[in-house]
Protein backbone atom coordinates (compact mmCIF):
# COMPACT_ATOMS: atom_id res chain seq x y z
CA UNK A 1 0.00 0.00 0.00
CA UNK A 2 2.98 2.12 0.67
CA UNK A 3 3.63 1.87 -3.16
CA UNK A 4 0.83 3.22 -3.95
CA UNK A 5 0.49 6.70 -6.56
CA UNK A 6 -1.84 9.10 -5.51
CA UNK A 7 -3.14 11.20 -8.96
CA UNK A 8 -2.55 15.03 -7.75
CA UNK A 9 -6.48 16.10 -7.44
CA UNK A 10 -7.16 12.43 -6.38
CA UNK A 11 -9.44 14.42 -3.33
CA UNK A 12 -10.37 17.20 -5.22
CA UNK A 13 -14.13 18.88 -4.07
CA UNK A 14 -13.96 16.08 -0.80
CA UNK A 15 -14.57 17.33 2.50
CA UNK A 16 -12.73 15.13 5.27
CA UNK A 17 -12.97 15.29 8.79
CA UNK A 18 -9.81 14.07 10.99
CA UNK A 19 -9.80 13.46 14.47
CA UNK A 20 -6.31 14.20 16.41
CA UNK A 21 -5.76 16.28 13.44
CA UNK A 22 -2.95 18.43 15.77
CA UNK A 23 0.14 16.52 15.47
CA UNK A 24 1.28 12.76 14.37
CA UNK A 25 0.02 10.48 11.43
CA UNK A 26 -3.27 13.10 12.29
CA UNK A 27 -1.38 16.17 11.02
CA UNK A 28 0.46 14.43 8.28
CA UNK A 29 -3.49 12.89 6.83
CA UNK A 30 -4.41 16.50 6.85
CA UNK A 31 -1.53 18.11 5.52
CA UNK A 32 -1.49 15.55 2.64
CA UNK A 33 -5.39 14.89 2.08
CA UNK A 34 -5.22 18.87 1.40
CA UNK A 35 -2.40 19.05 -0.95
CA UNK A 36 -4.49 16.80 -3.04
CA UNK A 37 -7.48 18.58 -2.96
CA UNK A 38 -9.77 18.29 0.07
CA UNK A 39 -11.37 20.75 2.72
CA UNK A 40 -9.94 19.30 5.69
CA UNK A 41 -12.34 19.94 9.05
CA UNK A 42 -9.75 19.56 11.82
CA UNK A 43 -10.72 18.20 15.07
CA UNK A 44 -8.69 18.39 18.21
CA UNK A 45 -8.20 18.85 21.92
CA UNK A 46 -5.38 21.61 21.55
CA UNK A 47 -6.62 24.44 19.94
CA UNK A 48 -3.07 26.04 18.97
CA UNK A 49 -1.71 22.58 17.29
CA UNK A 50 -4.58 22.68 15.15
CA UNK A 51 -4.20 26.17 14.34
CA UNK A 52 -0.48 25.27 13.39
CA UNK A 53 -1.80 23.03 11.26
CA UNK A 54 -4.52 24.91 9.81
CA UNK A 55 -1.54 28.00 8.99
CA UNK A 56 0.35 24.99 7.14
CA UNK A 57 -2.56 24.17 4.86
CA UNK A 58 -2.87 27.79 3.71
CA UNK A 59 0.64 28.31 3.12
CA UNK A 60 0.76 25.54 0.97
CA UNK A 61 -2.01 26.65 -1.16
CA UNK A 62 -4.42 23.86 -0.40
CA UNK A 63 -8.48 24.51 0.13
CA UNK A 64 -9.19 26.70 3.70
CA UNK A 65 -9.41 24.28 6.65
CA UNK A 66 -12.04 24.12 9.25
CA UNK A 67 -10.71 23.77 12.64
CA UNK A 68 -13.61 22.02 15.33
CA UNK A 69 -11.66 21.96 19.00
CA UNK A 70 -13.32 19.29 20.84
CA UNK A 71 -11.91 17.10 23.79
CA UNK A 72 -13.25 13.71 23.00
CA UNK A 73 -12.94 12.82 27.27
CA UNK A 74 -15.73 15.09 27.82
CA UNK A 75 -17.61 15.80 24.35
CA UNK A 76 -21.72 13.95 24.98
CA UNK A 77 -23.50 12.91 22.36
CA UNK A 78 -25.53 15.88 21.41
CA UNK A 79 -21.85 17.53 20.77
CA UNK A 80 -21.45 15.15 17.64
CA UNK A 81 -25.28 16.07 16.64
CA UNK A 82 -24.09 19.30 16.89
CA UNK A 83 -21.69 19.11 15.33
CA UNK A 84 -22.82 16.87 12.09
CA UNK A 85 -25.78 19.92 11.67
CA UNK A 86 -22.69 22.48 11.21
CA UNK A 87 -20.95 20.36 8.87
CA UNK A 88 -24.19 19.80 7.00
CA UNK A 89 -25.10 23.03 7.10
CA UNK A 90 -21.63 24.39 5.92
CA UNK A 91 -20.55 21.81 3.27
CA UNK A 92 -23.48 19.96 2.35
CA UNK A 93 -22.08 16.45 3.08
CA UNK A 94 -19.04 14.68 4.60
CA UNK A 95 -17.13 12.85 2.07
CA UNK A 96 -14.73 11.13 5.10
CA UNK A 97 -14.19 10.50 7.87
CA UNK A 98 -10.48 9.40 9.62
CA UNK A 99 -10.78 8.48 13.19
CA UNK A 100 -7.33 8.88 14.52
CA UNK A 101 -7.57 10.13 17.74
CA UNK A 102 -6.72 7.73 20.46
CA UNK A 103 -4.73 7.51 23.70
CA UNK A 104 -2.83 4.73 25.35
CA UNK A 105 -3.66 4.26 28.77
CA UNK A 106 -0.60 2.82 30.60
CA UNK A 107 0.98 -0.93 29.66
CA UNK A 108 0.20 -2.93 32.99
CA UNK A 109 -0.93 -6.07 34.52
CA UNK A 110 -4.43 -6.82 33.26
CA UNK A 111 -5.47 -7.01 37.30
CA UNK A 112 -3.66 -3.76 37.83
CA UNK A 113 -6.27 -1.29 35.27
CA UNK A 114 -7.78 0.91 37.31
CA UNK A 115 -11.52 2.04 36.53
CA UNK A 116 -10.49 5.52 35.77
CA UNK A 117 -8.03 4.64 33.25
CA UNK A 118 -10.15 1.60 31.46
CA UNK A 119 -12.81 4.43 31.23
CA UNK A 120 -10.77 7.02 30.12
CA UNK A 121 -9.12 5.38 27.09
CA UNK A 122 -12.85 3.10 26.66
CA UNK A 123 -14.43 7.31 26.34
CA UNK A 124 -11.49 8.44 23.96
CA UNK A 125 -10.68 5.18 22.07
CA UNK A 126 -14.20 3.69 21.59
CA UNK A 127 -17.36 5.28 22.68
CA UNK A 128 -16.48 9.24 20.91
CA UNK A 129 -16.07 7.09 17.70
CA UNK A 130 -19.18 5.57 18.46
CA UNK A 131 -21.35 8.54 18.81
CA UNK A 132 -19.55 10.59 16.60
CA UNK A 133 -20.62 8.13 13.70
CA UNK A 134 -23.93 7.48 15.08
CA UNK A 135 -24.21 11.58 14.65
CA UNK A 136 -22.18 11.71 11.05
CA UNK A 137 -23.69 9.03 9.48
CA UNK A 138 -27.02 11.18 7.74
CA UNK A 139 -24.40 13.93 6.63
CA UNK A 140 -21.65 11.05 4.73
CA UNK A 141 -24.82 9.42 3.68
CA UNK A 142 -25.03 12.37 1.15
CA UNK A 143 -22.06 11.92 -0.44
CA UNK A 144 -21.63 10.55 -3.43
CA UNK A 145 -19.15 8.10 -2.05
CA UNK A 146 -17.82 7.85 1.30
CA UNK A 147 -15.10 6.64 3.34
CA UNK A 148 -14.67 5.87 6.90
CA UNK A 149 -11.76 4.73 8.34
CA UNK A 150 -10.94 3.61 11.82
CA UNK A 151 -7.30 3.17 13.43
CA UNK A 152 -6.55 0.34 14.74
CA UNK A 153 -3.07 -1.84 16.00
CA UNK A 154 -2.02 -5.50 15.95
CA UNK A 155 -2.78 -6.03 19.54
CA UNK A 156 -6.25 -4.96 17.82
CA UNK A 157 -6.58 -8.44 15.86
CA UNK A 158 -4.23 -10.32 18.71
CA UNK A 159 -4.51 -9.24 22.68
CA UNK A 160 -0.87 -8.79 24.06
CA UNK A 161 0.22 -9.35 27.53
CA UNK A 162 0.39 -5.72 29.33
CA UNK A 163 -1.77 -4.25 26.56
CA UNK A 164 -4.77 -4.64 28.29
CA UNK A 165 -6.78 -1.21 28.39
CA UNK A 166 -5.60 -0.38 24.44
CA UNK A 167 -5.97 -3.47 23.19
CA UNK A 168 -9.41 -3.97 24.16
CA UNK A 169 -10.19 -0.24 22.47
CA UNK A 170 -9.09 -1.83 19.52
CA UNK A 171 -10.74 -5.16 19.31
CA UNK A 172 -14.02 -3.05 19.66
CA UNK A 173 -13.06 -0.80 16.88
CA UNK A 174 -12.32 -3.38 14.61
CA UNK A 175 -15.85 -5.03 15.44
CA UNK A 176 -17.28 -1.80 15.23
CA UNK A 177 -16.48 -0.99 11.68
CA UNK A 178 -16.85 -4.66 10.89
CA UNK A 179 -20.56 -4.16 11.97
CA UNK A 180 -20.84 -0.98 9.80
CA UNK A 181 -19.38 -1.94 6.97
CA UNK A 182 -21.86 -5.19 7.14
CA UNK A 183 -25.05 -2.97 7.44
CA UNK A 184 -23.65 -0.38 4.77
CA UNK A 185 -22.24 -2.56 2.16
CA UNK A 186 -25.09 -1.91 -0.31
CA UNK A 187 -24.93 1.88 0.29
CA UNK A 188 -22.33 4.43 -0.64
CA UNK A 189 -20.40 4.43 2.60
CA UNK A 190 -17.40 2.41 2.90
CA UNK A 191 -15.90 1.46 6.43
CA UNK A 192 -12.21 -0.21 7.11
CA UNK A 193 -9.84 0.33 9.33
CA UNK A 194 -5.87 0.68 8.93
CA UNK A 195 -3.35 -0.40 11.45
CA UNK A 196 -0.64 1.93 10.68
CA UNK A 197 2.44 -0.58 12.29
CA UNK A 198 5.44 1.07 14.20
CA UNK A 199 5.60 5.53 13.08
CA UNK A 200 7.54 7.46 14.61
CA UNK A 201 5.21 9.12 17.02
CA UNK A 202 4.65 10.57 20.53
CA UNK A 203 2.67 7.28 21.25
CA UNK A 204 5.01 4.71 20.01
CA UNK A 205 7.22 7.25 22.25
CA UNK A 206 5.87 6.37 25.21
CA UNK A 207 5.13 2.72 24.15
CA UNK A 208 8.51 2.01 23.94
CA UNK A 209 10.58 4.42 25.38
CA UNK A 210 14.01 2.87 24.65
CA UNK A 211 13.50 2.23 20.62
CA UNK A 212 15.55 4.53 18.53
CA UNK A 213 12.91 6.55 16.34
CA UNK A 214 15.00 6.67 13.23
CA UNK A 215 14.76 3.01 12.63
CA UNK A 216 10.85 4.06 12.37
CA UNK A 217 8.88 5.00 9.14
CA UNK A 218 7.44 8.54 9.70
CA UNK A 219 3.99 9.35 9.87
CA UNK A 220 4.48 10.92 6.22
CA UNK A 221 6.12 7.44 4.73
CA UNK A 222 2.51 5.97 5.12
CA UNK A 223 0.33 8.71 3.29
CA UNK A 224 0.03 6.53 0.36
CA UNK A 225 -1.90 3.83 2.43
CA UNK A 226 -4.41 6.64 3.87
CA UNK A 227 -4.38 8.35 0.48
CA UNK A 228 -5.68 5.11 -1.52
CA UNK A 229 -7.94 4.55 1.37
CA UNK A 230 -9.90 7.44 0.56
CA UNK A 231 -9.86 8.17 -3.07
CA UNK A 232 -12.00 6.42 -5.69
CA UNK A 233 -9.23 3.49 -6.22
CA UNK A 234 -10.65 2.21 -3.10
CA UNK A 235 -14.64 2.31 -3.34
CA UNK A 236 -14.61 -1.21 -3.52
CA UNK A 237 -13.15 -1.76 -0.34
CA UNK A 238 -15.12 -2.20 2.65
CA UNK A 239 -15.09 -4.31 5.74
CA UNK A 240 -11.41 -4.92 5.83
CA UNK A 241 -8.64 -4.11 8.16
CA UNK A 242 -5.23 -2.74 5.81
CA UNK A 243 -1.73 -3.14 7.22
CA UNK A 244 0.28 -0.22 6.35
CA UNK A 245 3.76 -1.74 6.82
CA UNK A 246 2.92 -5.72 6.55
CA UNK A 247 6.05 -8.33 7.79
Amino acid sequence: MLSYTAPSLLLKDKTILITGAGDGIGKAAALSFARHGATIILLGRTVKKLEQVYDEIVEQGSPEPAIVPLDLLGATPQNYKDMATTIESQFGCLDGLLHNASVLGHIEPFRQISENDFNEVMQINLNSQFYMTQALLPVLGKSASASVLFTSSSVGSRGRAYWGTYSISKFATEGMMQVLADEYEKSTIRFNCINPGATRTSMRAKAFPGEDPNTLKTAQDLMPAYLYLFGSDSQDQNGKTFVAQPK
